[in-house]
This record gives structure tokens, C-alpha cells and sequence, in this order.
């Protein structure tokens, strides 16, 4: 049974391309320190930015967006090689203050609400779980949110996303900004076929910097440095194998 959710309509949204299909959900944090404010600004003609959902500090769910329509919440990003990440998505914008108010902890009862409405939206269209995806997932180079204090495994006992347990962090070798090789193109190989949007350059640069420091803050939390080491390698591999 679907989630009976008030409408607060935004007008910032137009139509899906033609024949587009929704096959690809994006977890932000709304980066203010209340939902009321977000909403606020989501629903303003002057932003030119919008969600389908958000999700409140208190469990409460507002629509703003029909999911057949485009919301405007992706910007420039891409995915699996798709560009138009807006034409084939769902957003959902979750009320935190992330970053830039210190990461506070998603609540208990905002976490539920998530599960719910997440799987809500999976009973009606056809996303498979690595699209189940967030911000800095698609824009890395752009984009930290949701971030590394949500509870990916979480969503993914409920049957929402994929998770693989992190490799134990150890020390040992690593590849890091300014590192080249086959080994760097091995690893861009690696989180491209994952569908993080990295060309196989063999150069660690600036853009793989930020592509694994998404790939860290969403699979191996615990450490969100930017730099390759045996754990993120590791942990990319295992989830790999459940592809």
C-alpha cells in the first residue's frame, strides 16, 4: 500500500524526457538548519531547485514534486553513464544540517521514515539497488551529501541499495593524488563499472580524488580521505562481486 503524503507542489520541475524510464533514486541531505527553510527554498520560483520528497527531522514526509515529473535536483552529474540524471530519477532531500553544521546524526524516527518512503517508491519502479544512490555518488566532484554519518547499511537491511561490510582499515600501500599506472587505471576501471563517472586515464587526479572519496563516504565510512588504500580497494572489490 502506497504512503498516503501531503503536497506541497513546487513549481520548479518539467517533464521527463520522452520514454525515459525512473530507474535511479538520490539520497541528499538538505545542507540548512531546519526542514521548514529547505522547504522553503525548494518551493521557490527564484531557486530553480526542487525534490520529489523530503523527509523532515521528525519522520514527516512532504511531496513536492509528482515522480512522473523532472525535479530539479541532480545539477551536473551522471551515473552508469547516463548525463540527464534528472530525467530519470527521484529525489529525495532528507533534513540535515550536514557539513557545513558538523554532521549531526540522522534520528532514529527520520531514518524510518526513509526506509518507508524508499521502499514505497521501489514498489513502483524498476531501480536496482547500486542505483540506489547518493548526491556525491553523482556529482563527487561537487556534492558531499548525504555523507558519512548516514546509514547506508541501514536502508540496505531494509532492502533498500546495496551494502557490502568495509574491509578492516590496515596499513600498507596506496594510490593517491599525483599516482599513475596501471594499477591507478585498474581502479578507475573498477569504480566506472561500479557507475561512478571516471574515465581509465591511468592518472590520479583531481576528479579520482573526489570520485573515491564518494565512493568512502557512502561504503567504507569510517575513514573519507580521498586516498586508495587496501581497505577502499578491498571494500570496492567485495561489493563488485554482489553486482
Amino acid at each position: 500500500m502506497s504512503l498516503t503524503i501531503p503536497f506541497r507542489p513546487s513549481p520548479n520541475f518539467n517533464e521527463r524526457p520522452d520514454l525515459a524510464r525512473i530507474d535511479i533514486l538520490v539520497l541528499h541531505y538538505t545542507g540548512m538548519a531546519t526542514a521548514e527553510a529547505a522547504i522553503d527554498l525548494l518551493c521557490s520560483p527564484d531557486s530553480k531547485v526542487s525534490s520529489h520528497y523530503v523527509v523532515d527531522e521528525t519522520g514527516g514526509i512532504v511531496r513536492l514534486v509528482d515522480e512522473e515529473k523532472r525535479a530539479w535536483h541532480a545539477g551536473v552529474s551522471s551515473w552508469a553513464g547516463e548525463r540527464d540524471i534528472n530525467g530519470r530519477s527521484i529525489g529525495i532531500e532528507i533534513a540535515n544540517g550536514g557539513h557545513d553544521f558538523g554532521c549531526p546524526p540522522y534520528p532514529d524516527v527520520q531514518m524510518k521514515a526513509v526506509e518507508a518512503l524508499c521502499l514505497d517508491i521501489l514498489s513502483r519502479h524498476p531501480i536496482s539497488p547500486r542505483n540506489v544512490v547518493a548526491h556525491s555518488d553523482i556529482a563527487p566532484e561537487r556534492k558531499s551529501d548525504p555523507g558519512e554519518r548516514f546509514d547506508w547499511a541501514r536502508l540496505a537491511r531494509a532492502g533498500v541499495g546495496l551494502w557490502v561490510e568495509p574491509v578492516e582499515i590496515v596499513d600498507g600501500p596506496s594510490l593517491k593524488l599525483g599516482d599513475r599506472g596501471d594499477t591507478v587505471s585498474e581502479l578507475q576501471y573498477r569504480l566506472g563499472s561500479y557507475g561512478y563517472g571516471l574515465e581509465v586515464l591511468g592518472v590520479y587526479d583531481t576528479k579520482m580524488e573526489a570520485v573515491v572519496r564518494a565512493f568512502q563516504r557512502h561504503f567504507r565510512p569510517a575513514k573519507v580521505d580521498g586516498v586508495a588504500d587496501l581497505s577502499t580497494v578491498a571494500t570496492l572489490h567485495r561489493l563488485l562481486e554482489r553486482v
